[in-house]
C-alpha cells in the first residue's frame, strides 16, 4: 500500500462522539511510552501527523486520522502509567473499551509492545481481553533498532511463552523501528489485505 494522503479528523472522549462508522478502521493501542506517535507517523510518512512526547500517557482521547479517504488510523490512549488522577485514567479505559467492543467497523488493533523490557502483565492481560472478547489483533514489538537481533528474538520469544500458556495460536506479529522504518511495508500490506478480506464479507 502506498500512502498518498493523511490527515487529522477529529479528537473524541467517547465512542458515540467518533466519526460515523461507514470507513474500514485500525486501532493502534499499547503501553505509555511505548512509542505509538513515532511509529504512526512513521507509517504514514507524515513527520508530525501525530504528536510525540517524552511524557507518557501523552494521548487522551480516541484519535482518527482518515488515510488515502478509504480508511481511518486510529490513535488509542495508552495503558498503564500516566501522570493522571485514577478517575481521568478510568474514564480512558472505559472510552477504550466501548470503543473497542463496539465499534462495528474495527477491522483489527495493532498492539505496541517494548521490545526492550521483559513480559508486562499489562501487556499480556489486554491481548488477553481481546481474546475472549474476539477481537482481532496483532502484535507489533517496537524501538528495535534500539536493541541487538538476538535481544530482540530472545524478547519475542519470551512473549510467545507466556502466550502460549494460555492461547492456541500466537497471533500475527511485526518487528519495527520508527527510525529505521523496519516493518512498514510489511504493516501497511497487511492492511491492505485486511481491508479487502473486511469488504469482501461486508
Amino acid at each position: 500500500m502506498i500512502i498518498h494522503c493523511a490527515a487529522y479528523v477529529k479528537s473524541s472522549i467517547s465512542l458515540k462522539q467518533c466519526p460515523a462508522p461507514l470507513k474500514p478502521e485500525f486501532g493502534f493501542i499499547g503501553r505509555s511510552n511505548v512509542g505509538k506517535s513515532s511509529l504512526i507517523n512513521m507509517l504514514t510518512g507524515r513527520s508530525k501527523l501525530a504528536l510525540t512526547s517524552g511524557t507518557p500517557g501523552k494521548t487522551k482521547t480516541i484519535n482518527h486520522f482518515i488515510i488515502n479517504d478509504s480508511w481511518y488510523l486510529v490513535d488509542l490512549p495508552g495503558y498503564g502509567y500516566a501522570k493522571v488522577p485514577v478517575k481521568v485514567k478510568n474514564e480512558w479505559l472505559e472510552a477504550v473499551e466501548e470503543y473497542i467492543l463496539k465499534r462495528r467497523n474495527l477491522v483489527s488493533l495493532f498492539v505496541l509492545i517494548d521490545s526492550r523490557i521483559k513480559p508486562q502483565e499489562s501487556d499480556l492481560s489486554f491481548m488477553e481481553f481481546l481474546g475472549i472478547n474476539q477481537v482481532p489483533f496483532a502484535r507489533i514489538f517496537t524501538k528495535c533498532d534500539k536493541i541487538s537481533r538476538s535481544a530482540l528474538e530472545k524478547a519475542i520469544d519470551r512473549y510467545d511463552h507466556e502466550m502460549l500458556k494460555i492461547w492456541e495460536l500466537i497471533p500475527v506479529t511485526f518487528i519495527t523501528s520508527a527510525v529505521k522504518g523496519t516493518g512498514r511495508e510489511y504493516i501497511l500490506d497487511y492492511i491492505e489485505e485486511s481491508i479487502n478480506n473486511f469488504s469482501n464479507s461486508a
